[in-house]
């Protein structure tokens, strides 16, 4: 199974920060996955719609002047980085998966990933586009297709993995309480990958690896990483 490392090796550190990002890496995550809003011409990462949980900020994201979320403590005296930033920080150590969190975030993200691989040499294998927003993972699929990308969903769809099929998607990004074989089963015919999120405890390692998921999220590495497949 491939681990990703969710949000950083958020068990450990606060998440979305380079601090957590630093972690994951050194604990050997070959993956990393970020959340991503376009916000006065940057793309910051964080995860929530509010500032208030991971940050001592108020508001929604979107509604901020990037100064403004610059000036916060998301987390052990970190702030929140920029997508730039993180990529600077990975460096082509692992690959990374990121989440478009909001309407619009597709052209900007596709246009820093474009530049990452025609100018820094990053292969696009170490690229992977995910959201739940499915029109917009459509328009930047539109506008970068040698980009894989995975459609999240939070639910059992009715028909399993078509929605995904439908978006030309490499891979389901499915929530781990409605994971069943059928489901899995059902993606793997169609051609795409399976991955879940948030896979922490051993025994939904194990769980998981029964199942045959080609990969989990997860807030402690670790654990993934070392788990006897």
């Amino acid at each position: 199974m491939i681990c990703f490392a969710h949000r950083g090796a958020r068990g450990h550190e606060p998440e979305n920060t380079l601090r957590a990002f630093t972690k994951a890496l050194d604990l050997g995550a070959p993956w990393i996955e970020v959340d991503v809003y376009p916000v006065g011409g940057e793309l910051v990462v964080i995860h929530d719609l509010r500032l208030e949980r991971t940050t001592n900020g108020t508001g929604y994201v979107f509604e901020q002047e990037f100064s403004y979320l610059r000036n916060l403590d998301a987390g052990m005296g970190e702030k929140i980085p920029t997508l730039r930033e993180v990529l600077n920080l990975i460096d082509g150590q692992a690959g990374v998966n990121i989440e478009l969190k909001w309407p619009g975030t597709a052209e900007p993200v596709a246009k820093l990933i474009d530049t990452c691989c025609r100018e820094l040499g990053w292969p696009v294998d170490h690229f992977l586009v995910s959201s739940f927003i499915h029109a917009e993972l459509r328009h930047f699929h539109q506008l970068l297709p040698a980009i894989r990308i995975g459609a999240l969903t939070g639910d059992l769809p009715l028909n399993l993995a078509a929605f995904a099929e439908e978006l030309d998607a490499d891979a389901v990004h499915a929530n781990i309480e409605f994971v069943n074989q059928d489901f899995v089963d059902d993606t793997h015919r169609r051609g795409m990958q399976f991955y879940v999120y948030t896979v922490n405890y051993p025994e939904d390692i194990a769980w998981m690896d029964r199942l045959g998921v080609d990969g989990v999220f997860t807030d402690y590495p670790e654990r993934v990483l070392s788990y006897k497949l």
